[in-house]
């Protein structure tokens, strides 16, 4: 009964990295990248339908500071044009022929200790999200000890093993936030 108990605690707790890597790479560093446009929400087709520009379009980066949109549909090329300027404060998409073009500008000293305040704060989180899934295994190990499914040995066991899933997990979401970080300073 313990073994699905751990299994399942660190099922969760993988899912709770996912979220925060996902999280994480919504952050803008100083390179270009997909992630910093293919979740933005675009109302095209005269307000019709809204769409991610990753359903709308192929996204490319040819280089640390260019990023090139392909719409599917080259009718949207203008909802594109607007809903991204909206959806995020430093990019301009540039109309080239059937593509558009977006030159991430550098970022300032400033901006960058804000993204890092911003990239801590969305570490905690998962911090917290994995904390949580601790407390509940730990609930059910003494949920399993009360009903006499497991012994006081096996639930000592049970919590020193969820313990060290936890301190893995949190040294994994550690480390994502120490790479992270370093990308930020990268001028």
């Amino acid at each position: 009964m313990i073994d699905i108990i751990l299994s399942q605690t660190k099922e969760k707790m993988r899912k709770a990295i996912e979220v925060t890597r996902t999280d994480l790479s919504s952050i803008r560093s100083g390179r270009a990248t997909s992630s910093l446009v293919e979740n933005i929400v675009i109302t095209a087709y005269e307000g019709t339908q809204k769409l991610r520009v990753m359903e709308m379009a192929t996204i490319g980066v040819p280089d640390a500071k260019t990023i090139v949109i392909t719409p599917y549909d080259p009718t949207t090329r203008e909802d594109l044009i607007k809903g991204i300027q909206a959806g995020s404060a430093n990019l301009n998409p540039v109309s080239d022929g059937d593509v558009l073009r977006i030159t991430v500008p550098l970022m300032s000293q400033e901006q960058r200790e804000e993204y890092i305040k911003l990239a801590h704060t969305k570490l905690e989180g998962g911090r917290i999200m994995i904390r949580q899934v601790r407390q509940e295994a730990m609930k059910d190990l003494k949920r399993e000890l009360g009903d006499n499914i497991i012994s006081e040995d096996q639930e000592k066991v049970g919590e020193k093993k969820v313990q060290e899933i936890t301190d893995e997990m949190i040294g994994e979401i550690d480390g994502i936030g120490d790479r992270k970080e370093q990308e930020l300073l990268q001028v």
